[in-house]
């Protein structure tokens, strides 16, 4: 990955997977404290002289809990950005330093923390270095109908991956259903790229960027195109359609949505904004998700630790209810080459909205969020021999799937060239991006 930050999101992207682990979500907090509802007076004065920060606070999910938390978050100094009843996990931001610690005492709270290290701006992935742009062939009546006839794309012949898997032998047999959407919840999709906008679904598209949907048409957009790129080249590995138009994807028939997480800058990828995506694609049937990222700002999720805990039990409960609702939620392995399966792994990138402080963690009790929850199928990434790549996390039991994800250190023969995965760029461009994103 450009920097470590990258984890899976942008460069990394593989085959999306198939079948989900349906399993128990393992981080859920256990009963709140027994503090009184009223040990915050309604008009006691709580400081704000803290930074602006955003909270994940999850409850039980009945309507009563859910309105007392709401009113106890107001007594505590903070703001109700969105509620998520359904999986009882409330979105707030506050000034208040001891925002998280008094709403942990309020019966109903079962866990609370800030889902940042760093104040709030005005609104990361897994992928390894910059997109390098291909010069892409002027498209003609000839060489569209050369390629309708060949049944290959113009730029296919670059693409390794697509015949490793043999995606184009399958899409002989199927291309993919139509009544099967895949959501790329990441730093937002080009719709109006030409080898994308066959398969966009914008009915089923939003940005969740603050937390809450929006569906304002563009929203789901990149917010920098030469900075955003990863959705947009994740988005054209999975459904990139077969009409004569620069590459494939591997279901080329399949729709495609986008869930716009990341922030206008820096492209960190909060809770609140990924509880948001999981949220919105259950409730749009959606049949898949793609997270090629992990959840900012900590690499490593630990149960020992309120923020984190918080962090990876409101995640958990989204993922699940979209498992619950139908959706196969895939996830990349991470690029940082980490033995998931080992005893302790050094995390020296945590929290990446500040200062990192190096940390060893158990692997087992600290979750890469998403990639470990329960239930998300996991994917490391392969080169074009077959063997893992360099930068790929693995782990016994730890992965679920293997796909081309590219390696730079395994190069293919002729025409390929770059051991890369070439897809679609914003802006109708093209490009070769490596990470276990391109696999996941």
């Amino acid at each position: 990955m450009a920097h470590l930050r990258f984890r899976r999101r942008r460069a990394l992207l593989a085959v999306p997977a198939g079948l989900a682990l349906v399993a128990s979500l393992g981080l859920l907090p256990g009963a709140a404290s027994a503090a009184p509802q009223d040990a915050l007076p309604a008009k006691a004065p709580v400081a704000a002289d803290g930074p602006l920060l955003s909270y994940v606070v999850n409850t039980s999910t009945d309507h009563a809990t859910v309105a007392k938390v709401k009113k106890a978050i107001g007594r505590a100094g903070g703001s109700v950005v969105t509620a998520y009843g359904q999986i009882g996990v409330i979105v707030a931001h506050s000034k208040n330093p001891d925002f998280a610690k008094t709403l942990r005492t309020v019966p109903g709270v079962q866990s609370a923390g800030a889902t940042r290290t760093a104040p709030i701006t005005s609104a990361a992935t897994t992928d390894i270095g910059k997109p390098e742009k291909i010069k892409v062939p002027k498209v003609t009546a000839q060489s569209e109908a050369r390629s309708l006839a060949t049944g290959k794309e113009p730029l296919e012949g670059l693409q390794w991956d697509i015949a490793a898997i043999k995606a184009d032998k399958a899409a002989e047999v199927n291309p993919g259903s139509r009544n099967v959407t895949v959501a790329v919840i990441d730093t937002g999709v080009d719709d109006t790229h030409p080898d994308l906008k066959p398969n966009f679904s914008r009915s089923q598209s939003a940005s969740c960027v603050t937390g809450k949907a929006d569906t304002s048409p563009g929203s789901w957009r990149p917010f920098d195109p030469d900075e955003d790129y990863h959705g947009t080249h994740v988005a054209g590995e999975i459904a990139a359609p077969r009409n004569g138009v620069g590459v494939t994807g591997v279901a080329p028939n399949v729709k495609v949505s986008s869930i716009k997480v990341s922030q206008a800058k820096g492209s960190f990828f909060y809770a609140e904004s990924v509880v948001c995506a999981f949220v919105f694609a259950a409730e749009h049937h959606v049949q898949v998700t793609n997270n090629s990222y992990y959840v900012d700002p900590w690499m490593f999720n630990c149960a020992d630790d309120p923020d984190q805990k918080a962090i990876a039990d409101a995640v958990g409960r989204a993922a699940k209810f979209a498992t619950r609702k139908g959706a196969v939620n895939v996830a990349s392995a991470g690029n940082s080459n980490f033995d998931l399966a080992a005893k302790k792994i050094t995390d020296a990138s945590s929290p990446n909205d500040g200062t990192p402080v190096s940390r060893e963690i158990d692997p087992s009790k600290c979750l890469d969020v998403p990639a470990q929850i329960p239930g998300v199928v996991t994917v490391s990434a392969t080169g074009v021999k077959s063997l893992k790549s360099y930068y790929s996390n693995y782990g016994l039991n730890q992965i679920d799937v293997a796909a081309p994800g590219g390696d730079v250190r395994q190069v293919p023969e002729l025409p390929a060239k770059d051991g890369r995965i070439l897809s679609t760029l914003p802006g109708g461009d093209y490009g070769y991006l490596q990470g276990t994103s391109m696999a996941g």
